[in-house]
């Protein structure tokens, strides 16, 4: 049904340095822009909202990479892909929850993922705000260097569900499904974006779902939450990398109840 993730034959050591270089230095940048209320907001093609806290950000993190690892690939959603057919890809997302961060709500971060033969083998969320840095590579995770484990939870009523828009399960996926299964959990809430999956990695919830995602979403949360115990696919329970949805659960007793619940 699902795969789990695979360690692969690869010294994460030095890329792993660099990834809390660019969390850190991204985050200084970013955090002066949060709860400024002067910050202009732009509507992309997409409707989605930009700012120049985003760009800005992506910018500083692609001119970082391509002075450090110039052979390495880039892509990001601000500004696109350059070589993403070399063995080592970086993956950028500045601020994934853009509409919380515009509206002064802290359930946002900058999601930073490194694909290796294009799939991801490093990944981290992080909250400049609260001071919140995981980081994951499909074996171990941390949370400001301290390992971190999901939940043991096994069953959909005594879950914790998050999900980013309760709206979009049916734009996207199956509405009613979804809404059953809300239904049967012992809590339901928004805490979404790729900050409800910190919250699952970190034991705190024990499962979330996003019926429509793009690349930049996605990678860095695979070395994440495989990396705290739990179980990542799209929404079929298909590989989570490519994907255009996600789920992700603490255990894989309690992913296969997901999967159940929300199948046709």
């Amino acid at each position: 049904m699902y795969s789990v993730g695979i360690p692969l034959s690869v010294d994460l050591t030095p890329y792993r340095a660099f990834m809390t270089e660019l969390a850190e230095k991204s985050g200084a940048f970013i955090r002066p822009h949060f709860g400024n209320p002067a910050l202009a907001v732009e509507t992309k093609s997409d409707a989605s909202p930009v700012t120049q806290a985003d760009r800005g950000a992506e910018e500083l993190m692609r001119a970082l990479i391509a002075k450090k690892f110039p052979d390495h690939g880039i892509l990001g959603e601000e500004f696109g892909s350059e070589r993403t057919d070399a063995e080592f890809v970086w993956v950028l997302d500045p601020i994934d929850g853009t509409k919380s961060f515009i509206t002064g709500v802290p359930l946002w971060g900058t999601l930073i993922a490194l694909l290796h033969r294009g799939q991801p083998v490093l990944g981290c969320i992080h909250q400049p705000v609260l001071g919140q840095l995981m980081l994951g590579d499909n074996v171990t995770t941390t949370l400001n260097g301290r390992p971190v484990r999901t939940r043991a939870t096994a069953t959909i009523e005594t879950a914790t569900l998050l999900t980013s828009d309760p709206l979009n399960p049916a734009r996207y996926q199956n509405g009613d499904r979804f809404h059953a299964l809300s239904q049967r959990a012992r809590l339901v809430r928004t805490w979404g974006d790729c900050y409800g999956y910190l919250l699952v990695a970190g034991g705190w919830a024990d499962v979330v779902l996003d019926p429509i995602m793009n690349p930049w979403d996605i990678a860095a949360l695979i070395p994440v939450i495989r990396g705290a115990g739990g179980v990542i696919t799209d929404w079929q329970g298909g590989p989570a990398y490519p994907a255009e949805s996600t789920i992700a659960s603490a255990t894989p007793a309690l992913h296969a109840a997901v999967l159940t619940a929300l199948k046709v």
